[in-house]
């Protein structure tokens, strides 16, 4: 029999691949250069030099040892060296086995959900967030994906709201800062009212409440912001990360779920990781690029080309009449759509051959999704034609 929740899955299509068909076909129709493809969340600044460097030295070597299997859980030195890092950026005090490598932030998320859910279990999620936490919740991991809505003002946390979800079947709240697709960064006030609620609710139901920080934008933040380390305010934290946008290697799928000594139950709780991946095929990580990683960690590619596409667009888009929150991190801009029906708005916009994702898909409805990790003339393209889709609804 096939399993009719997974085809199901299978046969529904995203809203951004249908963008990315679309766009396709419209590129042959008036060329590539013509259609303003702001739809997919794909890295286009050259990964650091010390990662092609690291990549010609690693396959000098011997080829059989380089791309063989490594340890299920990835490479030990690799993972010594990861965790060093950590140690040496945040004052912490993790080794090598807190870490289990990944074939990208996906895939730590899946063996993060799937580690700690138990038939029952509520996962909260805050809106808005990236669409793909529901399918590895309730499909992946068999439990019920919770959400909490927006805070559209700033797009921090709505602790009233997260108060009202939270509740005895509550096994982890998921977080995501700098944030897709909002582009907000949790400031260390809200992380510290997070942990604070969900400590004061460990008490009340008498068991752990995970925090699940998904950090693949950790590095991208502008304007001398910094991301709180979340494992430093709330002990019962696993993070999931991914080196796909820091060092512009999207492709490579490389990541890691890190499981921190003072999370409760953590030696269970790792092993239940390492279980995860073994049961969903998340074991040995690409091996060159567990390697690469090693060799490159704490490194972030050149991210000043996305504060000036933020600053760009930004400003362009707010002095047409689009209401929008400044992002702090990530390379993604959250504006208003100019109508409430958002996907009537992101239609529309064809017409120009803008191709943005309608807020709906995060959760967070009478928004759009514009990505700006292009090339800065794409943006200064498209400015006079958001200009033109704005003038429709009457914004001058």
């Amino acid at each position: 029999m096939i399993n009719q929740s997974m085809a199901a899955l299978g046969n529904n299509r995203s809203t951004i691949r249908e963008l990315f068909e679309y766009g396709n076909s419209r590129a042959a129709v008036v060329g590539r250069e013509n259609v303003f493809d702001f739809s997919i969340g794909n890295p286009n600044v050259p990964a650091p030099d010390a990662v092609r460097r690291a990549i010609l030295e690693e396959t000098a070597g011997d080829p059989v040892a380089l791309h063989g299997y490594t340890s299920a859980q990835g490479a030990a030195d690799v993972r010594r060296t990861l965790a060093d890092d950590l140690n040496r950026r945040f004052g912490t005090d993790y080794t090598g086995d807190c870490l289990y490598l990944t074939a990208g932030a996906a895939a730590a998320l899946s063996c993060a959900f799937q580690a700690i859910a138990c038939p029952g279990d509520e996962f909260i999620v805050m809106a808005p967030y990236f669409p793909e936490y529901k399918m590895f919740i309730e499909s992946g991991a068999g439990a019920k994906c919770v959400v909490v809505p927006p805070s559209v003002q700033d797009f921090q946390i709505d602790f009233d709201a997260l108060a009202q979800a939270l509740h005895a079947r509550t096994k982890a709240v998921v977080i995501n800062s700098p944030n897709n697709p909002s582009g907000a960064v949790y400031s260390e006030q809200t992380i510290r009212r997070l942990a604070g609620l969900l400590a004061e609710k460990e008490e009340q139901y008498g068991h752990p409440i995970y925090l699940v920080s998904d950090e693949p934008y950790r590095e991208i933040i502008y304007d001398g912001i910094e991301a709180p380390f979340v494992p430093r305010y709330y002990e019962n934290t696993i993070v999931c990360y991914s080196y796909s946008k820091s060092l512009s290697l999207p492709g490579e799928r490389i990541g890691y779920v890190l499981v921190p000594p003072q999370a409760a139950d953590s030696v269970d709780l790792y092993a239940a990781v390492c279980g995860a991946g073994r049961a969903l095929g998340y074991v040995c990580a690409p091996s060159l690029f567990q390697r690469v990683a090693a060799r490159c960690a704490g490194q972030t590619s050149d991210i000043t080309v996305y504060q000036t596409n933020r600053d760009l667009l930004y400003n362009g888009l707010t002095e047409m009449g689009y209401r929008c929150v400044k992002p702090q991190g990530a390379f993604y801009l959250f504006p208003q759509t100019l109508e409430p029906d958002d996907r009537a708005f992101c239609e529309r916009a064809k017409k120009y051959d803008l191709l943005v994702v309608p807020g709906t898909d995060f959760g967070a409805p009478g928004h759009m999704r514009i990505s700006y990790c292009v090339q800065t003339e794409t943006i200064r393209r498209a400015l006079p034609l958001f200009k033109k889709l704005a003038e429709e609804y009457g914004c001058k």
